[in-house]
């Protein structure tokens, strides 16, 4: 769930603060089918050698070369040539679209989490932060470089998903030794919430990432005494939200936890009512 224009639109939230506004907002993408590709995979066919935390990210590609077929019936068919090139990735929600700066956003797409160092000044150094204090007059953190960003966005953060040997890399890293939260017990702000088992250590169907992003960008780990001094994070404690709530309960409790797809229109409960010609 997520209040999608505002998100993308600089953050340009109504009331961005408070829990009261949590569940305020519209949930952009409601009523709307996605693909989803969904595995359940044994944590033993994904660990090895004592090693519980692992990460994971996913892209999409293309052919280098697409030419249109024509609009005559004797048109050839469209053609696709040339190797797949990367146009998109993704690990962490939100990076690309809050975190990667204008110019580089391709040249990350294209990119993998092992070369994620050339794009270490926009988490050490970010902007969204600044976004909101201009808009909101909500001071960002003055810890600087931001340690908790790059623990939450490249390295993991330690005692929870870091690795041993911490390489920068934007995935979605998970520890698999600490046990799942049952769906009546979790908490939707995961980690900054004290439920572990959630973002940013992997990401549950119930996790609100996108209220976790903004409360993290803002220093909520700062504040929480993950990093530095509460001092450096003046609006770590603020709950800022998109307004689109989201939380275990929306979703199945077993796998694949994500509901059925909403049957086309005109049929079914969803489907738009037939009126019949007078």
């Amino acid at each position: 769930m997520v209040n999608l224009g505002e998100t993308f639109d600089l953050v340009n939230y109504a009331h961005p603060i408070g829990e009261a506004f949590a569940n305020t907002q519209p949930n952009s993408i409601g009523g709307k089918n996605v693909t989803s590709l969904i595995l359940e995979v044994p944590i033993n066919c994904l660990v090895s050698d004592g090693r519980s935390i692992i990460g994971g990210w996913t892209t999409a590609s293309l052919p280098q070369t697409r030419v249109l077929k024509g609009v005559f019936k004797d048109d050839k068919p469209d053609l696709e040539v040339g190797d797949y090139r990367q146009v998109s990735r993704l690990g962490m929600p939100l990076v690309n679209e809050l975190v990667i700066g204008l110019k580089d956003k391709d040249r990350f797409n294209a990119s993998r989490p092992a070369d994620d160092a050339q794009f270490a000044k926009y988490v050490t150094n970010p902007t969204l932060p600044a976004i909101i204090e201009a808009l909101f007059g909500t001071k960002a953190p003055t810890l600087f470089p931001r340690a908790d960003l790059v623990a939450t966005f490249l390295t993991g953060i330690a005692g929870l998903n870091q690795p041993k040997k911490a390489t920068p890399a934007e995935m979605l890293p998970l520890n698999t030794s600490i046990a799942p939260t049952a769906c009546a017990s979790q908490n939707r702000l995961g980690v900054i919430a004290g439920d572990n088992a959630g973002f940013p250590n992997g990401r549950r169907p119930g996790d609100d990432v996108v209220d976790i992003t903004l409360r993290v960008a803002m220093g909520r780990l700062i504040t929480l005494g993950f990093f530095g001094s509460a001092g450096q994070a003046p609006s770590g404690g603020l709950d800022f939200t998109d307004g689109a709530f989201v939380q275990c309960t929306d979703f199945d409790p077993t796998f694949p936890y994500i509901k059925n797809p909403l049957p086309g229109s005109p049929n079914g409960p969803n489907g738009i009512p037939m009126v019949p010609n007078p």
